[in-house]
């Protein structure tokens, strides 16, 4: 382990029993005053809300989180998943940052025992609908969900989406106690908040906090803007809610900042209104579709800011622009630095990701440019984002597990290939077989593959084994993946 702090993705892995490791946290909302307006903090919590809603009373200036937690216990669940995954031993495996939380337990790395893991999450559908975090059910064979009264549901997963860590599953189950959702926006840095989970497998253990920061921009991170508290979330909290003094959820446990592995007192969530819209695109279309401009772009520090004539640091500073994109369309160039989307100041560059990202394809939006010492205006038309094939079945969270987009006209032509998908993440099944990022997928069971939605189309039944065609460099190779 590195003795520089690092940001932990908590995955509570387990073999036979032992536990490892899993993410943690998310964003909140509370009350940051507790002086001179106590009284009045004590009084706007004194009557609790019909149904879920649940305010924290004062009691002796500090917040009281008991009826918070008896009016929202019930809908707060256990998630156990298993997996067949054979793991790469521990000694064969690169160092990594994250080697306390995937290989610093004992007992990992042992090809012959099977793989166990344990999270948190919360209902959000009467009818069974459940949230919690990718990493806690990526690759897992089996979910099974326990609620509060123990009684436990095996699980689909209906879908998941990497690039902001959220998954939707669903149970057989009616009548299901529910969470109300609240809106991260309204958090204010100082404000009280509280978690519900199961860190360490120890179920629906409470732990309160304030909220730290909000709006933070994490390392690999481009599409969530976290919420940082210093609640304590371990292993296990990964997917929990993190709640409010309203009793509402405004952030899913995700990630935590640590030397050690354990809490530190930085914990991260994903904001609630990020994964709702991530839930209802899943619900929908089975995938997440973002917006992409087709530019790479950088930071703008001081240094740069005063090379470019800027009089501060400011927007994303193109570093280049993706031929045949909405972009290149519209006129940008590398060297142009994007200052407003849509009269929306860009601040930073993360704040461009966010925007396009959130965009629907095909959209027309205004670009406010800094170009040769002057401001300029261009309008371009936003695309598609590379899809994430991850279809699910009842058993399967991810049958194949990659990101994958078609080829572009200059790696067609140097590659010498007419069709294909260029693999650039891979996770699950795909991992497992020994598919790789920079792979390009021709054909699945001798069919070739064109674009991401027939590579989808051809992934949904019962088959269990499939043969990819792949080519790696000059090389091509059939590689089986066992699906289910």
């Amino acid at each position: 382990m590195k003795s520089i702090v690092t940001v932990g993705t908590i995955a509570l892995v387990a073999v036979i029993g032992i536990l490892g490791a899993v993410k943690a946290e998310s964003r909140a909302q509370g009350i940051g005053h507790w002086g001179s307006e106590a009284a009045a903090y004590r009084a706007s919590f004194a009557t609790p809300s019909p149904g879920l809603r649940s305010n924290a009373a004062a009691v002796g200036g500090l917040p009281d989180f008991t009826a918070l937690v008896r009016d929202n216990g019930a809908a707060v669940v256990n998630i156990r998943v298993a997996s067949r995954a054979t793991p790469v031993p521990a000694e064969a495996q690169p160092p990594s940052p994250f080697d306390w939380f995937f290989r610093g337990m004992p007992g990992q790395g042992r090809p012959d025992r099977p793989q166990q893991g344990i999270g948190s999450g919360f209902i959000v559908g009467a009818d069974g609908t459940i949230l919690t975090n990718a990493h806690v059910v990526d690759g897992a064979d089996e979910v099974v969900v326990r609620l509060r009264d123990r009684r436990e549901f095996p699980a689909t997963v209906v879908g998941t989406d990497s690039e902001t860590d959220v998954a939707v599953l669903r149970i057989e189950a009616a009548g299901l106690p529910v969470v109300r959702i609240g809106d991260p926006k309204r958090l204010e840095v100082g404000q009280w908040v509280a978690a519900i989970g199961s860190p360490y497998g120890f179920e629906h253990t409470v732990t309160a906090g304030i909220v730290s920061a909000t709006s933070r921009s994490l390392p690999s991170e481009a599409y969530v803007p976290f919420i940082q508290t210093d609640v304590a979330v371990n292993p296990g909290n990964s997917g929990g809610p993190l709640f409010n003094l309203d009793g509402e959820v405004v952030g899913i446990n995700s990630q935590i900042y640590s030397q050690t592995g354990g809490w530190q007192g930085l914990s991260f969530a994903i904001p609630i209104d990020v994964a709702m819209q991530v839930k209802s695109q899943l619900i929908a279309d089975g995938k997440v579709t973002r917006g992409r401009l087709g530019v790479a772009i950088q930071e703008v520090d001081g240094s740069l800011a005063r090379s470019f004539g800027l009089d501060r640091p400011k927007g994303a500073l193109v570093t280049s622009v993706d031929e045949g994109s909405g972009a290149a369309t519209a006129g940008m160039r590398p060297g142009d630095i994007i200052l407003a989307l849509d009269r929306t100041e860009i601040a930073r560059a993360v704040d461009l990701a966010r925007a396009i990202a959130g965009r629907a394809p095909g959209d027309a939006v205004d670009l406010e440019i800094w170009r040769d010492g002057a401001k300029q205006t261009l309008q371009a038309r936003v695309g598609s984002r590379e899809a994430v094939v991850e279809t699910a079945s009842a058993a399967r969270p991810q049958r194949l597990g990659v990101t994958v987009r078609p080829l572009t006209a200059s790696e067609r032509a140097e590659s010498g290939l007419s069709t294909g998908l260029l693999v650039s993440d891979v996770s699950g099944p795909a991992a497992r077989a020994g598919v790789q990022a920079g792979d390009v997928i021709l054909a699945i069971n001798g069919t070739p593959v064109k674009d991401p939605e027939q590579l989808q189309r051809l992934l949904i039944g019962e088959q269990q084994q499939i043969a990819l065609l792949v080519q790696r460099g000059t090389s091509r190779i059939f590689v089986p993946v066992r699906l289910a």
